[in-house]
C-alpha cells in the first residue's frame, strides 16, 4: 500500500494507534468467518439472556444462505431488512452477504409512506421483517409490491422462561408480547428458512469491492438517498476502529448494542467491528436502563458506542440504584455534541473514557474520534482515523484551500469513503470533488469546520440544513411536505432548534390557512400519523409569513434565526 502523505494529527494519536492500516482484501463475510473459526465455542450474541456461539451463529448463517438462494435471492440482488436489534438481525446480514446479495437496512417503526418511498428507490423484491411490520409492506400497492417476505418473531431467540412469562394471562404480559410480535400470514416463517442445509463452501462468494449495504440518509441535500457502501468501505471501517481503541482484547470484548443496528453508527461498531473482534455482542432492542442494568451487573461493556441522552440516562439511572459502571472502559459518541456535563459524571462513574467522534453514513459512517486517552481534546470531533486525509476548502469554491485555522468546509478521502448515490449519477456528482493527484476523488461532507495545529476537528455549523435529533437525520423538506396536507396549514418552514437532551428539536413554523386558529395538538397529531416519532415536530409556531428569496425559496436560516430570538424553545 502507497505511504499517505504525512499530517499534522498523527502526532496526536494515542499510544498504539497506527498511523496507517493495511486495507482489507476480502469482505465483511470473510471477518465474519474468521471469527467463527478463531472462537467457536466464544459467546457471539446475548439476546435476553440467551447465548449464541461463534460456531452456532455460523451455522446458522450458512442455513439462513441457503435458505435465502433457495427462495431465489441471487448475486447482486437488493433484500431488504426491517428489524429491530435482535440476533435474527445478525444472522439475515450475513446470510445475504454471503450470497453477495446487498443488503437494505430500514427503520422497523417507520410509517407506511416512509417505508414505501425507500422501497420504491432500491426495488427490492425480498423482505425479512419483524413480524409487527409485515402488514404494512403487504399492503404496499402493486407497483412497489414486493415477492417474498421472511417474517421474524424476535421472541423465538429469547430464553424459554421469557417466553413463557409473556404468555401468562396477565395484562402486563399481554401488553408485552403484543408489542414484541403477532401473527401474520402468507410469508416464510424465520425458522423455516434455517431448517435448509448449509450453503455450500464452493458457492459464489462476495468480494472486497462488491457493493455490500444501501444505507439511507438525508445526505446534503436534504432528499433521502441510498448511500452504496462496498465490503471495502465497511470492512476497511471495521478495521480503523480496532486500530483506534488498541487496548479492547480480541475474544474477550464485550459490546452492547443499545445503538439500533438499521443505523449506520450501530451497524458498523455493533454488526461489523464488535464481529470482527470475535466480542461478545449483547443486543438490546430498545435502549432501557432497565433492560441494561442487569447486564452490566454480570458482565460490563468494555467497549459501549452510544448517543449523549443515553449516557445521561444510564449514568442517573446507576447512581439512582446503586448498580457500579465500573469496568467500561470505552465509550464512544457520536452523533450529536458532547458535552462536559455528560463526560465527568461518566468517567467519574466507570474509571474509564467516554470520547467524542464523527461520521455520516456516506462514510460508513466513522471518520475521526478523540484519542482514547489524555490528548483527547473537549469541545472537538477529534481526529481522523488512520488512512483518512482531510482537507478545510472554501465552500464556493472547493478546489480552493482555506488557509490553516480558518473555517471551511470539511472534504474528506479514504478507505471508508462511499462511492456513491444508489442510482443517482447526478447527485453523486455532486458531492465529489475531482482530485488533482493520483488519489480518489475528495467527498464533500457539507459541514464548515476548524483545524488546529494539532489535527483536531471542531464542527462550527452544517452548509446542509439537515435536522439531527437524538442522532437521526430529520430531513426539514419530508417534514414540511407532511405538513401541509392539513387543512389549517397554507405553508410551514421547518427547522432545528438548540435542544440540551437531544442536539436539536424539530420546530415548525406555519402560516395559517385563512380563518383558521393555532391547534398545535391537532397539527401535531396530524405529523405523528404519517411521520415517524421524533421527526414530529416538538413545538408548531404560527408566523404571518415565511421570509423568501428573490425566486420564492424560504430562507429556512432566517426562519431559524428570528425563532431564537423569539424564544421558540421547546
Amino acid at each position: 500500500m502507497a505511504a499517505l502523505t504525512p499530517q499534522p494529527w498523527l502526532a496526536s494519536y494515542a499510544e498504539g494507534v497506527p498511523h496507517e492500516i493495511d486495507p482489507p482484501t476480502g469482505s465483511l463475510f470473510d471477518i465474519i468467518e474468521g471469527s467463527v473459526r478463531e472462537y467457536p465455542v466464544n459467546v457471539a450474541l446475548e439476546y435476553f439472556g440467551r447465548e449464541t456461539s461463534y460456531a452456532e451463529l455460523g451455522e446458522q448463517i450458512d442455513r439462513a444462505a441457503e435458505g435465502l438462494r433457495l427462495l431465489g435471492v441471487q448475486q447482486g440482488d437488493t433484500v431488504a431488512l426491517v428489524l429491530p436489534n435482535c440476533p435474527q438481525h445478525v444472522v439475515a446480514f450475513y446470510a445475504i452477504l454471503r450470497l453477495g446479495a446487498i443488503v437494505v437496512e430500514h427503520n422497523p417503526l417507520y410509517t407506511p409512506r416512509e417505508l414505501r418511498h425507500q422501497f420504491e428507490d432500491h426495488g427490492a423484491k425480498t423482505v425479512i421483517a419483524w413480524n409487527k411490520v409485515v402488514s404494512t409492506i403487504q399492503d404496499f400497492p402493486a407497483d412497489v409490491a414486493v415477492d417474498r417476505i421472511i417474517s421474524i418473531d424476535v421472541t423465538r431467540s429469547m430464553p424459554f422462561i421469557t417466553r413463557a412469562l409473556l404468555r401468562l394471562p396477565i395484562a402486563r404480559a399481554r401488553q408485552s408480547r403484543s408489542a414484541l410480535t403477532t401473527s401474520v400470514r402468507g410469508t416464510t416463517v424465520w425458522e423455516d428458512l434455517l431448517r435448509a442445509e448449509p450453503i455450500r463452501a464452493d458457492a459464489i462468494r462476495p468480494a472486497a469491492h462488491d457493493v455490500a449495504l444501501i444505507q439511507y440518509t438525508s445526505g446534503t441535500t436534504g432528499v433521502p438517498k441510498g448511500a452504496t457502501l462496498t465490503h471495502y468501505n465497511l470492512a476497511s471501517n471495521a478495521a480503523q476502529a480496532r486500530a483506534w481503541v488498541p487496548t479492547v482484547q480480541r475474544g474477550t470484548a464485550v459490546v452492547y448494542a443499545v445503538l439500533p443496528m438499521f443505523h449506520a453508527y450501530g451497524l458498523t461498531l455493533c454488526l461489523t467491528f464488535a464481529m470482527s473482534m470475535g466480542a461478545r455482542l449483547v443486543l438490546f432492542p430498545r435502549f432501557d436502563p432497565d433492560l441494561v442494568l442487569p447486564v452490566i451487573k454480570k458482565h460490563p461493556a468494555t467497549f459501549l458506542p452510544a448517543v449523549p441522552p443515553i449516557y445521561e440516562r444510564l449514568s442517573a439511572a446507576a447512581k439512582e440504584k446503586g448498580v457500579s459502571l465500573k469496568g467500561i472502559e470505552i465509550a464512544i459518541s457520536g452523533a450529536m455534541p458532547l458535552s462536559a456535563s455528560v463526560v465527568e459524571p461518566w468517567e467519574a462513574q466507570t474509571g474509564g473514557y467516554l470520547v467524542e467522534g464523527y461520521g455520516l453514513s456516506e462514510t460508513s459512517p466513522v471518520l475521526m474520534a478523540n484519542p482514547v486517552g489524555p490528548t483527547r481534546r473537549a469541545g472537538t470531533v477529534g481526529l481522523p482515523l488512520p488512512n483518512t486525509e482531510i482537507r478545510v476548502v472554501d465552500p464556493e469554491n472547493p478546489n480552493l484551500d482555506r488557509p490553516a485555522g480558518e473555517q471551511g468546509e470539511l472534504i474528506v478521502r479514504g478507505p471508508q469513503v462511499f462511492s456513491g448515490y444508489w442510482k443517482k449519477p447526478d447527485e453523486t456528482a455532486e458531492v465529489f470533488v475531482p482530485t488533482s493527484d493520483a488519489g480518489a476523488d475528495w467527498f464533500r461532507t457539507g459541514d464548515i469546520v476548524t483545524v488546529d495545529a494539532d489535527g483536531f476537528v471542531r464542527i462550527i455549523d452544517r452548509i446542509k440544513e439537515i435536522i439531527i435529533i437524538g442522532g437521526f437525520k430529520v430531513a426539514p423538506s419530508e417534514v414540511e411536505d407532511a405538513l401541509r396536507l392539513h387543512p389549517d396549514v397554507a405553508d410551514v418552514a421547518v427547522v432545528g432548534l438548540p435542544s440540551e437532551h437531544s442536539g436539536e428539536d424539530v420546530v415548525a413554523a406555519v402560516v395559517l390557512a385563512p380563518g383558521a386558529t393555532l391547534n398545535e395538538a391537532s397539527i401535531r397529531d396530524f405529523a405523528r400519523a404519517n411521520l415517524t416519532a421524533y421527526k414530529v415536530p416538538r413545538r408548531v409556531v404560527a408566523v404571518a409569513d415565511l421570509p423568501t428569496s428573490l425566486i420564492g425559496k424560504v430562507l429556512r436560516k432566517q426562519v431559524r434565526e428570528s425563532l431564537l430570538v423569539d424564544g421558540a424553545t421547546p
